[in-house]
């Protein structure tokens, strides 16, 4: 293991437990605006890499989430064209159309509504949250779009176990 993924884990881990919360990490990851990231999105996160359901990451755990958040770090500030520490609405249609999603401004908009009501400016905890959510709903649909046209018919049953299994 990385000697300095050991020293962040140490740090992070506020009560010596061996084991890392959602809270505990929303107190040590700051967006570019310097705000901690979101309990929800800490949480979010947490559960991508706790393969043994604890609700905590170990430091192996921790190893693959930390290289996951460098990753998303790398694509967010490609993307914050005017180093704002925040991506505005067409920085992140861009990105989206960048990374092979095909959606429309409309529904761009909609996302940063839901992600940044009040600024209008998307930081990074919500960038990877959104991305995340997107993935796994695209996932999801080309599970039932078998001829690939980007439409489905499924009955509500199906339609709230898609959604329910790929709420954050």
């Amino acid at each position: 293991m990385d000697p300095n993924i050991v020293s962040w884990f140490r740090a992070v881990d506020q009560d010596n437990s061996g084991q890392i919360n959602a809270l505990e990490l929303s107190q040590a990851l700051q967006n570019g605006s310097w705000s901690k990231f979101s309990e929800e999105s800490c949480r979010m996160m947490i559960n991508l890499f706790d393969h043994d359901h604890t609700g905590t990451i170990n430091l192996q755990e921790f190893g693959q989430l930390f290289t996951f958040i460098n990753q998303w770090i790398e694509v967010y500030r490609r993307f914050d064209k005017d180093n704002s520490g925040t991506i505005s609405e067409p920085e992140l249609m861009s990105a989206l159309q960048q990374m092979g999603f095909n959606l429309t401004p409309q529904f761009v908009g909609f996302l940063v509504s839901k992600f940044a009501p009040r600024t209008r400016q998307v930081t990074l905890d919500n960038f990877i949250v959104s991305n995340v959510q997107i993935q796994r709903l695209t996932n999801a649909f080309r599970k039932h779009d078998t001829q690939m046209k980007g439409v489905i018919t499924i009955n509500y049953e199906d339609f709230m176990s898609l959604a329910f299994s790929n709420v954050v």
